[in-house]
C-alpha cells in the first residue's frame, strides 16, 4: 500500500443543538479495505453523507487523493474519483441491469454526444459493451437485459456496485453493503468486492457484519456517539475492551443489528 487516499481531519456536524460527529478523524490508506463500525446513532452513515457532500461540513476537511473536497458539490467528488453505494438500493427497476450499469457512466460524459450513449438511446457503443464487460467481470453476465425489478436482491446488491465501479473510482464507499444478503449472497458480494481490491481501487464499508468485516477488510475505525474511539485491525478491534464496552458489555462484536438513518 502507498498513502493515504482519503484523509479527514476534525469532522464536526451538528443538527440543531446536537453534534453528531465530534472532531473525527482517521486515515484510509491507499488501496486498503477499510471498515467504519460502531453501535446504533455511532455516526457511520452521517460520515459517509458528509465525505460524499450530502451533508454540509461545520468544522474540519475532507482530503480525497491530494484534494482538498471539503466544500466542492457532491456531484464534482465523483470526479475527484469517489463512488458511492447506499444501504438501500437505487438502482432503477424498471430498466435492465446493463441500462442500469451505464446510468453509472455519466459521471464521466463530457459532451451532449457522449451524455446520450449511457441513457441507452443507441443500442450498440463503446458505453454499451463496457458496461456488459463490467457485468462479466463482475460474474453476472447472465443478466444484462434482464429488468432489475425481477432480479434476486443479493444480485441487485451487487448490480449497484458495479455502477458505482463503472466511473472508475480511486475511492469505492459501501453502506451496509451485506445488510439483508443470506451466507451466499454474502460471500459472492465478498468475492467481487476482493476483485475490485485487487483491481486498485480502494474500499471503505460501513456494516454492522463483524463476519464479513474480519474477511474483507484489514483495518478499522470504530465509531461511538459521534466519535472516534478506537481503530487497527479487525483482530485488534475484536480484543479491545473499549470497544466491547461500546457495545453494551457483550463478549463479541454484534453481527447482525441494523444502523439507523442518522447512524
Amino acid at each position: 500500500m502507498g498513502g493515504s487516499v482519503l484523509t479527514v481531519k476534525e469532522l464536526q456536524k451538528s443538527f440543531g443543538g446536537l453534534k453528531v460527529i465530534d472532531d473525527v478523524s482517521f486515515e484510509v490508506a491507499q488501496g486498503s479495505r477499510t471498515a467504519l463500525i460502531g453501535p446504533n446513532g455511532a455516526g457511520k452513515t452521517t460520515i459517509f453523507n458528509l465525505l460524499t457532500g450530502v451533508y454540509a461540513v461545520d468544522g474540519g476537511t475532507i482530503d480525497l487523493a491530494g484534494a482538498d473536497i471539503t466544500d466542492i458539490p457532491s456531484k464534482d467528488r465523483v470526479i475527484h474519483g469517489m463512488s458511492r453505494s447506499f444501504q438501500n438500493i437505487r438502482l432503477m427497476p424498471h430498466l435492465s441491469t446493463v441500462e442500469n450499469v451505464m446510468l453509472g457512466q455519466h459521471a464521466r460524459a463530457r459532451s451532449l454526444r457522449n451524455l446520450l450513449y449511457p441513457l441507452g438511446l443507441f443500442s450498440r457503443n463503446q458505453w454499451r459493451a463496457e458496461a456488459e464487460e463490467a457485468l462479466v467481470t463482475a460474474g453476472l453476465e447472465i443478466y444484462p437485459g434482464e429488468v432489475v425489478a425481477n432480479l434476486p436482491y443479493g444480485v441487485q446488491k451487487r448490480i449497484e456496485v458495479v455502477r458505482a465501479m463503472i466511473s472508475r473510482p480511486r475511492l469505492l464507499l459501501l453502506d451496509e453493503p451485506a445488510a439483508g444478503l443470506n451466507e451466499v449472497e454474502t460471500r459472492q458480494l465478498q468475492e467481487l468486492l476482493e476483485r475490485v481490491s485487487e483491481s486498485g481501487v480502494t474500499i471503505l464499508v460501513v456494516e454492522h457484519d463483524m463476519h464479513f468485516v474480519r474477511n474483507l477488510c484489514d483495518y478499522v475505525v470504530v465509531l461511538n456517539f459521534g466519535q472516534k474511539i478506537f481503530e487497527g485491525t479487525p483482530d485488534e478491534v475484536h480484543r479491545s475492551p473499549v470497544v466491547l464496552e461500546a457495545y453494551l458489555g457483550t463478549d463479541d462484536v454484534p453481527s447482525g443489528d441494523s444502523d439507523a438513518g442518522s447512524s
